[in-house]
């Protein structure tokens, strides 16, 4: 699989390779993550057999503006006093899902993870794709997630269309996760 930095014409490549529903990694705020084409079955179904990912886990969507995750979510006005101030962020925020979200993506859940990612590399990448994309931590499930290209070589030699190497964010981890209902942390950021 190749590897390329990080720079404009990278990431355009890389959006080319989703939008013909491959799967890419790349840096995100504190681990290497796995994209992909959140309306794709395919592209969902290789992610889940690349990670060995169980599919009632559901799946992280990551845009670089939050207009773009509007047709997956159900608004309500606590949602938007909750979360709205606070994005883009390294949070992810768990909203009621619209009707018209794909189930392959919540999984067994009734409610959609979504971020609004001020990363250079991964909201460049929504930008680049036109809309949400999955990203989910560039681990085989269970593993400790990957924090540099060569480790995401070193767990997936084969599967990925392209690595985008670049600078994480500045967490140490997975970003916490908050319920955007009432601002509850569902998952702590590490320390």
């Amino acid at each position: 699989m190749p590897v390329r930095s990080a720079d404009p014409d990278a990431i355009a490549e890389a959006a080319y390779k989703l939008a013909s529903g491959e799967i890419v990694a790349c840096p995100t705020e504190g681990v290497y993550g796995l994209a992909c084409d959140p309306l794709s079955n395919v592209a969902l179904a290789k992610l889940l057999n690349l990670k060995k990912r169980p599919s009632g886990k559901g799946f992280i969507l990551v845009a670089d503006r939050f207009e773009s995750l509007r047709p997956f979510v159900a608004l309500e006005d606590q949602h938007l006093v909750v979360s709205l101030p606070l994005l883009p962020a390294p949070c992810t925020w768990i909203f009621p899902a619209a009707r018209a979200c794909p189930p392959t993506l919540l999984g067994d859940h009734e409610t959609v993870a979504v971020r609004v990612s001020a990363h250079p590399v991964l909201a460049g990448l929504s930008a680049a794709f036109g809309g949400p994309i999955v990203s989910t931590s560039a681990n085989p499930s269970g593993a400790r997630p990957a924090r540099t290209a060569s480790e995401v070589q070193a767990y997936f030699p084969e599967g990925l269309a392209l690595v985008l190497d670049g600078p994480l964010g500045g967490l140490t981890g997975p970003t916490e996760i908050r319920d955007a209902s009432d601002g509850r942390i569902v998952r702590a950021a590490p320390r």
